[in-house]
């Protein structure tokens, strides 16, 4: 615990903690076991009250969002405050992600992390441009020792912003745990976020799974709820007979201005029997992509529908799961009448409850009928060769046993130097990328190096020439072919041009774009020396910011921009200032 020297904020440190506690208790008995401090860390933001755009752990495109989005009334520029004593661990700088982000090491074992910010206080940024400049680059990821950047609790380390992968101005702050770099819920640690809302139940489903694997054919069917404020039913009892899975549509609202988040933890009983539990209290960065298993992943490609399962597969590494009964498989077969429940919680102890009977029946269940197709195993790697393409599943790519299909398609018209090779179907996910090697038909010499693989959207899956093939690692399933890229990146001047004064600008922007391999790097020179360029992804805005480095007078700028097969574009103008 960070202890404060000066006994009067002790004792309002203590009148703190004690009213955090009563208002945060109930959630952490509730789903806990873990013990969090509550009163070492202040609010990363000034602004009253907090509200969220995001929620820890909610779906996400293909990961649970591992933070939380605190809403900056859609402007940028909010101090951010270090929201306890520690050290600056990381300086990270991305074209995507994060953008411009912050992590603190506290002396009470956790890391907190701050996101998509604006600009960093001015002795980091100092320490931050020396570094760029030390290695030419704009990207860095560096890891300064504990004696380097010390801040205090409430100190200002950076203000808001929208960099990286931000859909719109606001902070995204983490508290992880520093030795193991699992992410932790941040309410648990007396973030508080003013909340008496319910969650709200949209939807119930029943999936038929009688002894399947679950896939995109399952049968499913929808049931009739209705409600609110907490309390919901179904429209009438629910005939069931063999094993089946249930799933749920949740969200959830705090108070004032908030989005539509997620809720923290989903039961479900049978006969007032727990069978199923799933709990964001934390998850490891490498476990997230199976956020694709959690869900109906099929309904979420097709209708963006996000229906969480309430039974699990067998490869899915989740450790979000508690109270398992045969992974939330329930058999009905007894001919009983049963009654099932599901209690739905946000983080702060709200709950709302959908009781809803079911009829069991009595027929014996009819075994499976298995399509045609390869069986591969979840548990095992598996792999796959024909005459002009090999395949190779490595253990952990699975989530379930796969009945595995393969088909050859036409050539496509076009840029195009082999047949379609369609590998399964995009309704299965996948937890890491599979290994491919397509025969390349033939392609010249003078394109090897240009050759890579897409997928039938045209998108670039990478890719190398070895021994007649070109090898990547897509990471999902779908159909892909051998494509070539020779055409240099594009590069397109905003505000500059041959011979114009600069002397009343501050920066120097253009737009670059790359046609199908995309952008691996940029580089400015201005009369010879490295400058610094800045790279917006979301918005393919490229910039430099003048300072004490150009001089008054006639300068030459040269920027160079290279994509993933090396071909280069070069983009030189004479300027003053």
């Amino acid at each position: 615990m960070i202890k404060n020297p000066i006994q009067y904020k002790l004792k309002f440190s203590i009148s703190i903690c004690l009213l955090f506690a009563s208002v945060f208790v109930q959630a952490q008995q509730i789903f806990s076991t873990n013990k969090y401090p509550i009163t070492d860390f202040r609010q990363p933001l000034d602004i009253s009250p907090p509200a969220l755009a995001g929620s820890f752990g909610e779906i996400r495109g293909n990961h649970f969002h591992s933070g939380i989005d605190f809403r900056t009334n859609q402007r940028e520029g909010y101090p951010v405050y270090a929201v306890a004593d520690g050290y600056i661990s990381r300086l990270r700088v991305q074209n995507s992600g994060f953008g411009q982000a912050l992590y603190i090491n506290h002396p009470n074992g956790f890391t907190t992390v701050y996101g998509h910010l604006q600009r960093f206080a001015p002795k980091i940024a100092t320490i931050v441009k020396n570094l760029e400049y030390e290695k030419k680059s704009f990207e860095i990821d560096e890891f300064p020792d504990a004696t380097l950047i010390p801040v205090h609790k409430g100190e200002i380390i950076a203000w808001s912003g929208n960099r990286g992968s931000s859909g719109g101005p606001h902070l995204h702050f983490e508290i992880r745990d520093t030795k193991t770099e699992e992410t932790i819920n941040p309410q648990f640690f007396g973030i508080i976020i003013p909340d008496n809302i319910p969650p709200v139940i949209h939807g119930l489903y029943v999936y038929r799974l009688n002894g399947k694997s679950f896939n995109e054919s399952t049968p499913k069917q929808a049931i009739g709820i209705s409600g609110a404020n907490g309390s919901y039913k179904t429209s009438a009892p629910v005939s069931l007979t063999g094993e089946v899975g249930f799933g749920i549509v949740v969200t959830d609202r705090h108070n004032g201005l908030s989005g539509t988040n997620g809720v923290y933890s989903i039961q479900l009983e049978v006969d007032g029997k727990k069978v199923y539990t799933s709990a964001l209290e934390r998850f490891a960065f490498e476990d997230s992509k199976a956020i694709n298993s959690h869900i109906d992943y099929p309904t979420y490609l097709n209708t963006k529908r996000s229906i969480q399962k309430s039974f699990v597969e067998p490869g899915n590494p989740l450790k979000i799961y508690s109270g398992l009964v045969n992974s939330g498989r329930i058999n009905f077969n007894d001919g009983a009448t049963h009654q099932l429940r599901y209690i739905i919680t946000d983080s702060k102890g709200n709950s709302s409850v959908l009781p809803f009977t079911v009829n069991a029946g009595s027929a014996p269940i009819v075994a499976p009928v298995i399509p045609a197709g390869i069986i591969y195993l979840y548990n095992k790697a598996n792999e796959f060769n024909s005459e002009d393409i090999k395949v190779v599943f490595p253990l952990g790519t699975l989530y379930s046993d796969l009945n595995f299909n393969y088909k050859k398609l036409p050539k496509p018209m076009g840029n195009a130097w082999s047949a379609v090779h369609q590998i399964h179907n995009r309704y299965t996910p996948l937890h890491i990328g599979f290994d491919i090697s397509i025969k390349a038909d033939n392609l010249p010499e003078n394109l090897r190096s240009k050759a890579l693989i897409v997928n039938s959207n045209g998108s670039s899956q990478g890719g190398s020439f070895d021994n007649g093939y070109i090898k990547a690692t897509p990471k999902n399933f779908g159909s892909f072919y051998i494509a070539t890229d020779t055409i240099a990146p594009r590069i397109v001047p905003v505000n500059i041009a041959e011979g114009k004064n600069m002397a009343g600008l501050s920066k120097i922007f253009f737009r670059i774009s790359d046609n199908l391999s995309g952008i691996k790097s940029f580089n400015g020179y201005i009369d010879g020396k490295w400058a610094l360029m800045e790279f917006d992804t979301k918005t393919a805005t490229l910039w430099h910011s003048f300072d004490e480095r150009t001089a008054l007078g006639k300068h030459i700028l040269e920027l160079i921009v290279v994509d993933m097969k090396e071909n280069t574009r070069k983009y030189t103008v004479t300027f003053f200032r």
